[in-house]
């Protein structure tokens, strides 16, 4: 079946003034909890703390912020760590310099409309993710591949994040999504009765979904060129990112939420409350990459995508941890 996009508008948070260098950073759905340190730092700070000018865009997905850091309009990107892997099987250097996920986060949940009940049901259905080739759309595809269903026997569309993902399961305009928190817990608040066929929110799900005791998701990567050519400015936005999740790390979700501003937290500070305190489990406690994060995504990549499956990667030319660690 085809590959159907529906657009969902991207917006530009203008920078911080005051600031030393300033940095466009590309995110794949800013007011979903997987990138939430990225908006948390600045409102914490700790940009302006290490002297830095941010100016975070927000786009309809992973794969869209790729488009923006190819196309020159951003610098960096706040994204899954699987991109970095795809574009060096595609012979194209990009470094994640920071970790913030050892879980993806996302939980691919059934709308209360469909008649699907597992994963081999999808089978002739219709799937959304945030934008067509973005990580949701390649955890999809492995997860159907795993369960024994023709990825083309799936239509896959693109619901963007939050308000329009929670739309489209809610309406049935899907039979299922894969989708990340606020959006997730508004879904169950709101349309009870959705199925979840699978929950990479912690450590039990990631294992029984994808065989893994880690999968590093979203980080912040560039160019081996800008990394090269601006290590100050990507060390100094490690130690925001790692000085966030340290925070994080000893606060309280409501805390945390305080934090955020009004248009972040959404209509229902509640729920939005909730669901960050249902995916605390899914941020790492220091910005590192674990050591064995970058075979387990490979793995599950070379099963998904051929182009991955076929090339030889040197996974270590894919991330450092050398600005994490202050080295």
């Amino acid at each position: 079946m085809s590959v159907v996009f529906i657009q969902s508008a991207a917006c530009t948070r203008a920078p911080e003034s005051g600031a030393g260098p300033h940095v466009r950073i590309a995110v794949g759905g800013q007011n979903q909890l997987t990138y939430l340190p990225a908006t948390l730092a600045r409102e914490l700070g700790f940009y302006r703390d290490e002297h830095l000018d941010i100016e975070l865009q927000d786009h309809a997905g992973g794969a869209k912020s790729l488009q923006a850091l190819l196309g020159g309009s951003a610098d960096i990107v706040c994204g899954f760590y699987d991109h970095t892997i795809q574009m060096a099987a595609e012979g194209r250097e990009f470094v994640a310099f920071v970790t913030m996920l050892r879980f993806p986060g996302l939980v691919l949940v059934t709308s209360p409309r469909s008649p699907v009940t597992t994963i081999e049901d999808l089978k002739g259905r219709v799937a959304g993710v945030t934008s067509p080739g973005s990580s949701s759309h390649m955890l999809l595809t492995f997860l159907l591949r795993r369960h024994g269903v023709p990825v083309d026997s799936v239509s896959v569309t693109g619901i963007g994040a939050v308000g329009t993902a929670v739309a489209a399961v809610e309406r049935g305009t899907v039979d299922a999504a894969m989708m990340a928190d606020p959006a997730f817990t508004i879904v169950q608040r709101r349309a009870p009765g959705g199925r979840v066929l699978a929950d990479l929110r912690n450590a039990e799900g990631v294992k029984a979904a994808l065989d893994a005791n880690t999968y590093p998701a979203a980080v912040f990567y560039s160019s081996g060129d800008w990394v090269r050519a601006n290590r100050d400015t990507a060390a100094r936005l490690a130690r925001a990112i790692k000085r966030t999740l340290g925070w994080m790390h000893t606060h309280t979700a409501d805390e945390i939420a305080a934090k955020l501003p009004a248009d972040f937290r959404g209509d229902n500070s509640a729920v939005f409350v909730e669901a960050l305190g249902n995916t605390m489990a899914m941020y790492s406690p220091d910005g590192v990459m674990p050591d064995d994060g970058p075979k387990a995504v490979h793995a599950l990549l070379s099963e998904s995508l051929d182009k991955v499956k076929t090339a030889t990667i040197d996974l270590s030319k894919t991330y450092t941890n050398e600005f994490v660690n202050g080295r």
